[in-house]
Protein backbone atom coordinates (compact mmCIF):
# COMPACT_ATOMS: atom_id res chain seq x y z
CA UNK A 1 0.00 0.00 0.00
CA UNK A 2 1.40 3.46 -1.02
CA UNK A 3 0.59 5.91 1.62
CA UNK A 4 0.55 9.76 -0.15
CA UNK A 5 1.24 12.87 1.44
CA UNK A 6 -1.12 15.98 0.96
CA UNK A 7 0.69 18.95 0.49
CA UNK A 8 -1.62 22.22 0.84
CA UNK A 9 -1.35 24.21 -2.20
CA UNK A 10 -0.64 27.52 -2.86
CA UNK A 11 -3.66 29.38 -1.27
CA UNK A 12 -3.52 27.42 1.94
CA UNK A 13 0.58 28.19 2.37
CA UNK A 14 -0.31 32.21 1.19
CA UNK A 15 -3.01 32.23 3.89
CA UNK A 16 -0.94 30.51 6.40
CA UNK A 17 2.31 32.96 5.89
CA UNK A 18 -0.28 35.78 6.39
CA UNK A 19 -1.62 35.15 9.64
CA UNK A 20 2.56 34.46 10.69
CA UNK A 21 3.59 37.35 9.89
CA UNK A 22 0.36 38.69 11.32
CA UNK A 23 0.85 37.54 14.46
CA UNK A 24 4.49 38.12 14.50
CA UNK A 25 3.82 41.57 13.70
CA UNK A 26 0.75 42.08 16.39
CA UNK A 27 3.24 40.47 18.77
CA UNK A 28 5.91 43.34 18.11
CA UNK A 29 3.51 45.84 18.45
CA UNK A 30 2.27 44.13 22.02
CA UNK A 31 5.28 44.09 22.81
CA UNK A 32 6.80 47.96 22.29
CA UNK A 33 8.76 49.77 23.33
CA UNK A 34 10.72 47.16 25.45
CA UNK A 35 13.50 49.81 25.92
CA UNK A 36 14.21 53.49 26.06
CA UNK A 37 13.82 55.03 22.46
CA UNK A 38 16.39 57.44 21.42
CA UNK A 39 15.07 60.14 19.37
CA UNK A 40 17.87 61.18 16.77
CA UNK A 41 18.35 65.00 16.48
CA UNK A 42 21.44 67.22 14.79
CA UNK A 43 20.47 70.40 16.55
CA UNK A 44 22.63 71.99 19.40
CA UNK A 45 21.05 72.32 22.88
CA UNK A 46 19.10 75.34 22.91
CA UNK A 47 18.01 75.64 19.09
CA UNK A 48 14.27 75.02 17.67
CA UNK A 49 14.85 71.88 16.64
CA UNK A 50 16.59 70.94 20.15
CA UNK A 51 13.51 72.74 21.79
CA UNK A 52 10.84 71.19 19.64
CA UNK A 53 11.84 67.57 20.24
CA UNK A 54 12.32 67.98 24.28
CA UNK A 55 8.85 69.20 24.30
CA UNK A 56 7.14 66.49 21.91
CA UNK A 57 9.36 64.13 24.37
CA UNK A 58 7.57 65.30 27.61
CA UNK A 59 4.33 64.02 26.61
CA UNK A 60 5.02 61.26 24.83
CA UNK A 61 7.24 59.76 27.33
CA UNK A 62 3.45 59.20 29.04
CA UNK A 63 2.23 57.92 26.08
CA UNK A 64 4.99 55.00 25.16
CA UNK A 65 5.45 54.58 28.87
CA UNK A 66 9.29 54.03 28.28
CA UNK A 67 11.89 56.83 28.65
CA UNK A 68 12.89 59.13 25.97
CA UNK A 69 16.65 60.70 24.94
CA UNK A 70 17.85 62.86 22.75
CA UNK A 71 20.98 61.46 21.11
CA UNK A 72 22.92 64.18 19.73
CA UNK A 73 25.11 63.51 16.34
CA UNK A 74 26.07 66.97 15.08
CA UNK A 75 27.67 67.51 11.67
CA UNK A 76 26.88 67.94 8.01
CA UNK A 77 23.56 70.24 8.61
CA UNK A 78 22.20 66.83 9.30
CA UNK A 79 23.97 64.46 7.22
CA UNK A 80 25.61 63.20 9.95
CA UNK A 81 22.45 62.16 12.15
CA UNK A 82 20.62 60.47 9.10
CA UNK A 83 24.15 58.47 7.86
CA UNK A 84 23.86 57.54 11.60
CA UNK A 85 20.58 56.54 11.53
CA UNK A 86 20.18 54.26 8.56
CA UNK A 87 23.00 52.12 11.18
CA UNK A 88 20.36 51.58 13.97
CA UNK A 89 17.58 48.66 13.54
CA UNK A 90 14.12 49.43 12.28
CA UNK A 91 12.03 48.51 15.63
CA UNK A 92 10.95 51.61 16.45
CA UNK A 93 13.07 52.15 19.30
CA UNK A 94 14.90 55.07 17.36
CA UNK A 95 13.21 58.18 15.95
CA UNK A 96 14.68 60.48 13.59
CA UNK A 97 13.73 64.33 13.76
CA UNK A 98 13.46 65.45 10.05
CA UNK A 99 13.54 69.46 9.29
CA UNK A 100 13.99 71.37 6.51
CA UNK A 101 17.54 70.98 7.06
CA UNK A 102 17.55 67.41 5.89
CA UNK A 103 15.63 67.80 2.85
CA UNK A 104 18.40 70.44 1.63
CA UNK A 105 21.15 67.57 2.29
CA UNK A 106 18.59 65.00 0.58
CA UNK A 107 18.62 67.32 -2.50
CA UNK A 108 21.93 67.97 -2.89
CA UNK A 109 22.62 64.38 -2.51
CA UNK A 110 25.10 64.75 0.43
CA UNK A 111 23.69 61.88 2.59
CA UNK A 112 23.60 58.03 2.45
CA UNK A 113 19.25 58.63 3.09
CA UNK A 114 16.95 58.71 0.17
CA UNK A 115 13.32 59.19 0.89
CA UNK A 116 12.95 55.60 0.42
CA UNK A 117 14.75 55.25 3.79
CA UNK A 118 12.37 56.54 6.00
CA UNK A 119 8.28 56.84 6.61
CA UNK A 120 6.71 59.62 8.49
CA UNK A 121 5.47 59.70 11.56
CA UNK A 122 4.01 63.31 12.40
CA UNK A 123 5.06 67.35 11.92
CA UNK A 124 5.44 69.21 15.18
CA UNK A 125 6.22 72.48 13.82
CA UNK A 126 5.61 74.30 10.82
CA UNK A 127 7.56 77.64 11.54
CA UNK A 128 8.23 80.66 9.34
CA UNK A 129 12.09 82.00 8.57
CA UNK A 130 12.14 85.29 10.65
CA UNK A 131 14.89 88.26 9.79
CA UNK A 132 16.23 89.33 12.84
CA UNK A 133 18.49 92.37 14.12
CA UNK A 134 19.89 93.68 17.31
CA UNK A 135 16.87 96.16 18.47
CA UNK A 136 17.51 99.46 17.56
CA UNK A 137 19.74 98.85 14.37
CA UNK A 138 17.09 99.65 11.96
CA UNK A 139 14.07 101.78 12.60
CA UNK A 140 11.85 100.16 10.58
CA UNK A 141 11.29 96.68 7.42
CA UNK A 142 11.56 99.42 4.77
CA UNK A 143 14.45 101.20 6.46
CA UNK A 144 16.23 97.63 6.66
CA UNK A 145 15.56 97.03 2.92
CA UNK A 146 16.85 100.09 1.96
CA UNK A 147 20.33 99.84 3.73
CA UNK A 148 20.42 97.02 1.59
CA UNK A 149 20.14 98.21 -1.93
CA UNK A 150 23.75 99.79 -2.36
CA UNK A 151 25.46 97.41 0.67
CA UNK A 152 25.89 93.76 1.35
CA UNK A 153 24.80 93.21 5.05
CA UNK A 154 26.43 90.03 7.16
CA UNK A 155 23.71 87.85 7.82
CA UNK A 156 23.88 84.70 10.47
CA UNK A 157 22.96 81.77 9.59
CA UNK A 158 22.83 78.08 10.81
CA UNK A 159 25.57 75.91 8.20
CA UNK A 160 25.55 76.83 4.44
CA UNK A 161 23.18 75.02 1.65
CA UNK A 162 19.73 75.16 3.62
CA UNK A 163 16.85 76.87 4.72
CA UNK A 164 18.74 79.94 6.47
CA UNK A 165 20.88 80.65 3.86
CA UNK A 166 18.69 80.01 0.62
CA UNK A 167 16.28 82.46 2.56
CA UNK A 168 18.85 85.31 2.98
CA UNK A 169 20.02 85.08 -0.75
CA UNK A 170 16.45 84.90 -1.84
CA UNK A 171 15.60 87.27 0.09
CA UNK A 172 17.64 89.64 -1.18
CA UNK A 173 17.92 88.16 -5.12
CA UNK A 174 13.96 88.86 -4.98
CA UNK A 175 14.06 91.99 -3.25
CA UNK A 176 16.92 93.30 -5.74
CA UNK A 177 19.39 93.83 -2.95
CA UNK A 178 22.74 93.56 -2.80
CA UNK A 179 24.18 89.74 -2.46
CA UNK A 180 25.12 89.37 1.54
CA UNK A 181 27.76 87.85 2.97
CA UNK A 182 26.59 84.87 4.86
CA UNK A 183 28.31 83.63 8.59
CA UNK A 184 27.12 80.37 9.51
CA UNK A 185 27.12 79.02 12.81
CA UNK A 186 26.59 75.54 14.47
CA UNK A 187 22.67 76.32 15.94
CA UNK A 188 19.98 78.88 16.70
CA UNK A 189 21.13 79.27 20.24
CA UNK A 190 24.58 80.57 19.25
CA UNK A 191 23.62 82.71 16.61
CA UNK A 192 21.20 84.21 18.43
CA UNK A 193 23.80 84.95 20.95
CA UNK A 194 26.61 86.51 18.14
CA UNK A 195 23.88 88.66 16.59
CA UNK A 196 23.16 90.22 20.20
CA UNK A 197 27.27 90.39 20.37
CA UNK A 198 27.29 92.33 16.82
CA UNK A 199 29.10 89.32 14.98
CA UNK A 200 26.56 89.98 12.44
CA UNK A 201 24.52 92.62 11.16
CA UNK A 202 21.05 90.31 10.81
CA UNK A 203 20.24 86.31 11.45
CA UNK A 204 17.95 83.90 9.70
CA UNK A 205 15.77 83.00 12.88
CA UNK A 206 12.66 81.34 13.98
CA UNK A 207 10.73 82.45 17.10
CA UNK A 208 11.68 79.65 19.28
CA UNK A 209 15.52 80.33 18.58
CA UNK A 210 15.16 83.70 20.12
CA UNK A 211 12.31 83.74 22.39
CA UNK A 212 14.50 84.68 25.47
CA UNK A 213 16.43 87.57 23.89
CA UNK A 214 13.63 88.76 22.29
CA UNK A 215 11.47 89.12 25.54
CA UNK A 216 14.26 90.81 26.93
CA UNK A 217 14.63 93.08 24.22
CA UNK A 218 17.91 92.23 22.64
CA UNK A 219 16.94 91.19 19.07
CA UNK A 220 13.81 92.66 16.82
CA UNK A 221 12.28 90.56 14.30
CA UNK A 222 12.03 92.57 11.51
CA UNK A 223 10.87 90.48 8.21
CA UNK A 224 8.82 86.90 8.63
CA UNK A 225 9.38 85.20 5.40
CA UNK A 226 5.63 84.13 5.20
CA UNK A 227 2.50 84.38 3.20
CA UNK A 228 1.05 86.26 6.37
CA UNK A 229 2.04 88.34 9.49
CA UNK A 230 2.35 85.59 12.58
CA UNK A 231 -0.08 85.78 15.31
CA UNK A 232 2.53 85.94 17.89
CA UNK A 233 4.51 88.71 15.86
CA UNK A 234 1.31 90.88 14.78
CA UNK A 235 3.21 94.27 14.09
CA UNK A 236 6.08 92.64 11.68
CA UNK A 237 5.43 93.34 8.38
CA UNK A 238 6.11 90.02 6.04
CA UNK A 239 8.18 90.51 2.91
CA UNK A 240 5.79 90.37 0.79
CA UNK A 241 4.00 93.25 2.43
CA UNK A 242 7.31 94.30 0.91
CA UNK A 243 7.21 93.78 -2.23
CA UNK A 244 9.13 90.98 -1.93
CA UNK A 245 7.61 87.50 -2.83
CA UNK A 246 9.66 85.02 -0.70
CA UNK A 247 8.13 82.75 1.89
CA UNK A 248 10.21 79.77 3.65
CA UNK A 249 9.18 78.09 7.42
CA UNK A 250 11.14 76.05 8.80
CA UNK A 251 9.59 72.86 9.50
CA UNK A 252 10.34 69.92 11.99
CA UNK A 253 9.07 66.45 12.26
CA UNK A 254 9.80 63.16 13.18
CA UNK A 255 10.22 59.57 10.47
CA UNK A 256 11.59 55.75 10.99
CA UNK A 257 12.69 53.52 9.07
CA UNK A 258 10.46 52.44 6.15
CA UNK A 259 11.35 48.78 7.38
CA UNK A 260 9.72 49.84 11.01
CA UNK A 261 6.80 46.97 11.42
CA UNK A 262 3.17 48.83 10.66
CA UNK A 263 1.90 48.33 13.79
CA UNK A 264 4.66 49.63 16.02
CA UNK A 265 4.76 52.74 13.25
CA UNK A 266 1.04 53.46 13.44
CA UNK A 267 1.78 53.07 17.60
CA UNK A 268 4.29 55.39 17.68
CA UNK A 269 2.30 58.26 15.23
CA UNK A 270 -0.62 57.66 18.03
CA UNK A 271 2.02 58.44 20.95
CA UNK A 272 3.29 61.67 19.24
CA UNK A 273 0.03 63.48 18.22
CA UNK A 274 -1.32 62.68 21.35
CA UNK A 275 1.39 64.23 22.58
CA UNK A 276 1.84 67.68 20.26
CA UNK A 277 -1.96 67.86 20.97
CA UNK A 278 -1.80 68.30 24.34
CA UNK A 279 -1.94 71.48 26.34
CA UNK A 280 1.33 71.53 27.61
CA UNK A 281 2.87 70.93 23.55
CA UNK A 282 -0.03 73.12 22.45
CA UNK A 283 1.60 75.86 25.12
CA UNK A 284 4.88 75.53 23.79
CA UNK A 285 3.40 76.45 20.03
CA UNK A 286 1.74 79.40 21.64
CA UNK A 287 4.82 80.41 23.14
CA UNK A 288 6.74 80.95 19.79
CA UNK A 289 3.68 82.46 17.83
CA UNK A 290 2.71 79.19 16.35
CA UNK A 291 -0.80 77.46 16.65
CA UNK A 292 -2.03 73.86 16.18
CA UNK A 293 -1.78 73.42 12.67
CA UNK A 294 1.74 73.13 13.16
CA UNK A 295 1.11 69.86 14.25
CA UNK A 296 0.03 66.89 11.66
CA UNK A 297 -0.01 63.28 11.38
CA UNK A 298 2.07 60.87 8.47
CA UNK A 299 -0.28 61.62 5.41
CA UNK A 300 0.27 65.61 6.06
CA UNK A 301 3.66 65.18 6.84
CA UNK A 302 4.93 62.84 4.21
CA UNK A 303 3.44 64.57 1.17
CA UNK A 304 5.32 67.86 2.89
CA UNK A 305 8.72 66.10 2.94
CA UNK A 306 8.42 64.69 -0.90
CA UNK A 307 7.40 68.80 -1.83
CA UNK A 308 10.67 69.77 0.69
CA UNK A 309 12.95 68.06 -0.96
CA UNK A 310 11.60 69.01 -4.34
CA UNK A 311 11.75 72.85 -3.87
CA UNK A 312 14.86 72.67 -1.67
CA UNK A 313 16.63 71.32 -4.88
CA UNK A 314 14.89 73.63 -7.27
CA UNK A 315 16.38 76.43 -5.04
CA UNK A 316 19.78 75.27 -4.40
CA UNK A 317 19.99 74.90 -8.26
CA UNK A 318 18.75 78.37 -9.06
CA UNK A 319 21.31 79.87 -6.40
CA UNK A 320 24.03 77.66 -7.90
CA UNK A 321 24.64 74.75 -4.78
CA UNK A 322 24.09 72.23 -7.01
CA UNK A 323 24.14 71.61 -10.77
Amino acid sequence: MKFFKLLPNSTMITAAVAVTLNLVAGAAAAEYPSKTVEVVTHAGAGGGTDVTTRMMMLRARRELKTDMVVVNKKGGGGVVAMDYYLTVPADGHSILTFTIGHAAELAKGKTKMTLDDIRPIARGTDDPQILMVKCGAYDSADNFVEAQKNEALTYGTTHLGNIDDVSAFMFTKKGGLTTPKIVPFDGGGELATQLVAGAVDAAVLNLAEAGSQIEAGDICPIVVLADERMSGLPDVKTAKELGIDVSFSTVRGFVVHKDTPDEVAVKIEEALMNSMNHTVYQGFLTSVGLDSSSVAGSDVWGEQITTMVTDMEAALKELGFIE
